[in-house]
């Protein structure tokens, strides 16, 4: 379904939903004509083309360095026969309704329609609207670079051509979108859209606004999570110079200042006495009991079976985005105005109006690019913060939580605890169970707005996913343990940890066997696609050459969002304590690939959050507190922990888009896994390993 807007330019939208019945309030297209409605549908994805040439899809995702933007620009470039650079993909602020959910690497699938039947059909008005003004049939017009060519050389732009395309309801050419064999854009490696902005310096972060009145502002937080305040002596904080404004919100104290050096200097400044927060008996030796005494039993296995078995334990993990939160917050009696990078636009906007009492409608949410996520930017802490202080103080803030308000106090991935066992006979598998326990998710559901920034979204659980090979029965449980902890949806979700767990044992299992790993898989994968990433990461990667002592290989697959993945890793565990992943080679099945050159860039990520998660980063808890604050020990892979060697590999596919996001991390976190085992001779059981 394709709709016009009622505009002096040719502006048309399309349904984001899955469901294609027609938007509220208008008729649904027939053929290759079209209703005209007054507005756009806020479920729609709405196409503009500017008397400027420029074409403007206003996005209703948000980008946060995966390159959404860059992909949605190619599938318009595509279908419209546009120069790249004509294309704008500006971010749209929350909407009323409607899908802006960025997550779930479903980005790409869900656009992917909309987009290029969106250009198509533009095109085909504009081609059509040239052909009624130089009086020749439309057949015999061609487009490229942003223009409609005739026969004889003329030439129009689109943006000369667009105020008589929009009065077009009936083209004289097909309004289809091209078939995969006649891409030229889609499936070609292209150079992010924002990458000269991004270095020079002219792309805008929320940081980089000056909004009005807005003065910076810092927290003074619990030394504990959840902590609550006793008593605050503000007198010598309020005493400083440059402070405005010293407020109480659920989380803290919070300053308002001329600078961030003011505020600072003020929050240090404020002496405050703290009750300790729910958790503060806690640490890492009692959560890991209780995980592991929450973990479901196995139950019998087959008789006459061989077991293999292991026992899996993974750490809190921070998401660690390189832009610490920020939010802009103006609120007033009336009305509130919102800037922040955000995932979750519209539940941001409702959970603000209520925490304001304002009504959603006079709640506006700007939405920013972000500088990274990995699932932290789904949660809006730091935009209710901001809201309320900005209430409390009467006048716009622009809050920052430094990078060790978000190490201590804001999200992280579960801590958790699987059990698994496979059971052999006759040289197969025959049952697989698995089973896992991990922190509870329900902290904070019902309560203040501070409480509700504890929640994530909930994701079903992965008790046993295994059914990607050949293991016969399958079983699988899952426990919880209620803790009063921050925790966030973070990249890949469960399938980092429970596909982790899953590769490390399916390697055990090839070895008590007495099988290569590699073979083991060619033999019990059930997917087609899935055995060939893999062939192609051993093919690629010279899977088992002669390794010096101490170095070895590992491999691992996943598959989700329907797309597949395989990761080899090589590294040098010469010194166990200290190893370095030296080699990756990754290949992957996404379908489509819109950005080849994204994709990479995307495996390549997803390689260093695997080599990270396992080798050496997560987060102690210490009496009720997370003991890192920052990169000085949170120990995130850098550019001396990085591969020396990375290669991404693209299968060729025509297949529609799959999803790419996520997909990797836990095939990467596998195979280093894996490798470790086989250069140490040891079986890792505690991730990450350091701890």
């Amino acid at each position: 379904m394709v709709y016009s807007l009622a505009a002096s330019t040719l502006t048309i939208a399309a349904p984001l939903a899955c469901d294609t019945s027609p938007a509220q309030g208008t008729e649904p297209a027939r053929g290759p004509s079209d209703a005209l409605v007054t507005g756009a549908d806020d479920e729609m994805l709405v196409l503009e083309v500017t008397r400027a040439n420029r074409i403007v899809v206003r996005l209703p995702r948000v980008e946060v360095g995966q390159g959404i933007t860059t992909a949605v620009a190619m599938m318009i470039a595509e279908e419209l026969d546009a120069r790249l650079a004509d294309v704008d993909i500006p971010l749209a602020d929350a909407r009323t309704k409607g899908n802006q959910y960025t997550g779930g690497s479903n980005s790409v699938v869900s656009l992917y329609g909309p987009a290029c039947q969106l250009a198509a059909t533009a095109r085909a008005r504009l081609v059509t609207a040239a052909a009624r003004r130089w009086h020749l049939p439309a057949w015999s017009l061609r487009t490229g670079n942003t223009m409609v060519i005739a026969p004889d050389g003329r030439t129009a732009t689109f943006g000369s051509l667009s105020a008589s395309a929009a009065k077009i309801r009936r083209t004289a050419v097909s309004a289809k979108p091209k078939p995969a064999s006649e891409h030229k854009v889609i499936g070609r490696p292209a150079t992010r859209i924002d990458a000269r902005d991004i270095v020079t310096g002219k792309a805008k972060y929320t940081g980089d606004l000056s909004v009005a009145g807005a003065k910076p502002t810092v927290v003074a937080r619990p030394p504990t999570l959840g902590g609550k305040i006793v008593s605050v002596d503000e007198r010598a904080a309020r005493a400083l110079p440059g402070v405005h404004a010293v407020v109480r919100v659920p989380g803290g104290v919070a300053v308002v200042a001329e600078t961030f050096h003011h505020a600072f200097n003020a929050r240090d400044a404020l002496k405050i006495k703290w009750a300790a927060g729910p958790s503060a008996s806690l640490s890492d030796a009692q959560i890991r009991s209780r995980l592991k005494a929450a973990v479901p039993h196995l139950g019998s296995p087959p008789r006459g079976s061989t077991q293999v078995e292991g026992e899996f334990e993974f750490a809190f993990v921070s998401h660690a985005p390189m832009e610490v939160l920020t939010a802009i917050a103006d609120v007033r009696a009336h009305r509130a105005e919102i800037w922040f990078s955000s995932q979750t636009p519209t539940d941001a906007r409702d959970s603000i109006a209520s925490a304001t009492g304002l009504p959603a409608s006079e709640v506006t949410v700007h939405v920013l690019r972000g500088g990274g996520s990995f699932g932290r930017r789904l949660n809006f802490d730091a935009a209710i913060e901001a809201a309320l202080i900005s209430k409390a103080a009467k006048r716009p803030v622009k809050l920052m939580w430094s990078r060790n308000d978000d190490t201590r106090h804001g999200r992280m991935r579960p801590a958790g605890h699987h059990r698994i066992r496979a059971s052999h006979a006759d040289g197969r598998v025959v049952a697989f169970a698995h089973a896992t326990a991990s922190v509870s998710e329900s902290y904070g559901k019902k309560g203040t707005a501070n409480q509700a920034s504890f929640v994530r979204p909930v994701s079903a659980p992965h008790p046993s996913d295994s059914g990607l090979y050949n293991f016969g029965r399958l079983s699988g449980d899952s426990g919880q343990v209620e803790l009063a902890m921050p925790l966030g949806a973070w990249r890949s979700v469960d399938s980092g940890t429970t596909r982790t767990a899953q590769e490390i044992m399916v390697d055990e299992v090839a070895r008590s066997l007495g099988k290569d790993p590699v073979a083991f898989r060619r033999t019990t994968l059930r997917s087609k696609a899935v055995k060939a990433v893999l062939d192609k990461v051993a093919e690629a990667g010279n899977w088992g050459r002669a390794m010096p002592d101490g170095h070895g290989q590992g491999v691992a697959v996943h598959e989700e969002y329907g797309s597949c993945v395989a990761c080899l890793a090589e590294i040098d565990a010469s010194d166990p304590k200290n190893p370095r992943v030296t080699k990756v080679v990754m290949a992957a099945d996404v379908g489509t690939a819109v950005n080849p050159r994204g994709l990479e860039a995307q495996l390549m990520g997803t390689s260093i959050d695997g080599i990270s998660t396992v080798l050496s980063a997560g987060l102690h808890i210490d009496r009720g507190a997370v003991r890192e604050g920052s990169f000085g020990d949170f120990h995130w892979a850098r550019q001396r922990n990085a591969p020396l060697h990375f290669e991404a590999h693209i299968m060729p596919s025509k297949g529609e888009p799959g999803g790419a996001g996520e997909l990797g991390v836990p095939a990467a976190s596998g195979a280093v896994a894996n490798a470790y085992a086989r250069a140490t001779g040891t079986k890792p059981r505690r991730f990450p390993l350091n701890f």
